[in-house]
């Protein structure tokens, strides 16, 4: 299934609206054509509506947060809602401010969301409504590790059942999960923290995958993470002695870009529980 997924993104070509960080906007633009899908960004209150329903999704990301976008978030997010187009949330560093915090609770309250994805101490915080985070990382306590993994898996799960999205919680061991079953995936390299923004293009690229896959969310939000997460090996590879985190950056967009749903499907290390 994840395969096809990934087949379904490459072959539909979906129209991505994002409201994202000014950190990250160009990367996940460029992860959004990479992966076979097409960016649009536009935050403006009196533009979002209309970008909304030219669009199959939308990626909404609160890591520059201010009182023009946060507006902005809502009114795009309803007018999807409206439309049927899945919305993807990527709370970036709940838990670290209050703005944030309230910002993302009006959301997950107002919005329909097919997708949550976020490190374990952000979806922590927007299940309890409060929690502390590094900055954007997720705090050293909160780790997802083997011994904890299936508590992890249940908390995803119940969470799931609460607000009726996918959760997708990801670290070391990516979590995938629904209701009812949830993908334990194991791709990627450490060396992925020290690029800005995975997370960002990940939220972007998972909007593409839900939105070419509206009947299997799940299964679209999985490959996701795994194509990210598979990218991320290919692009450690390449590294040479004098290559830094900007060329490993780029490294992944390319091995994204470059990737077929039959590499996908071979490179995909993955359980479902």
């Amino acid at each position: 299934m994840l395969k096809k997924s990934f087949e379904n993104v490459r072959k539909n070509c979906p129209l991505i609206h994002n409201i994202t960080n000014y950190v990250t906007v160009n990367d996940c633009a460029n992860v959004l054509i990479a992966c076979g899908a097409s960016p649009i960004m536009s935050d403006d209150q009196d533009e979002v509506a209309e970008i909304t329903t030219i669009c199959g999704g939308l990626n909404i990301n609160i890591g520059t947060l201010n009182c023009r976008t946060i507006g902005a978030m809502l009114i795009a997010g309803k007018q999807a809602n409206e439309l049927h187009h899945p919305v993807v949330l990527d709370p970036v560093g709940a838990g670290a401010s209050r703005l944030r915090t309230d910002t993302a609770m009006q959301l997950l309250e107002e919005v329909r969301f097919a997708v949550i994805r976020g490190n374990i101490s952000e979806i922590k915080t927007l299940a309890s409504g409060s929690g502390t985070t590094k900055g954007v990382d997720a705090d050293v306590a909160d780790k997802v590790t083997e011994e904890n993994l299936d508590d992890v898996v249940a908390f995803a799960k119940a969470f799931a059942k609460k607000t009726g999205a996918v959760i997708a919680i990801t670290g070391a061991i990516d979590i995938v999960a629904d209701a009812e079953n949830a993908y334990c995936i194991r791709n990627g390299h450490p060396m992925m923290s020290s690029v800005s923004g995975t997370g960002c293009q990940l939220s972007a690229m998972t909007a593409a995958f839900v939105t070419a896959n509206p009947d299997h969310p799940l299964e679209a939000a999985a490959a996701a993470v795994s194509v990210m997460g598979y990218a991320g090996e290919v692009a450690y590879s390449r590294l040479g002695e004098m290559d830094g985190n900007s060329t490993y950056r780029n490294y992944i967009i390319d091995a994204i870009y470059h990737m077929t749903p039959e590499m996908l499907e071979k490179g995909a290390n993955y359980e479902v529980r």
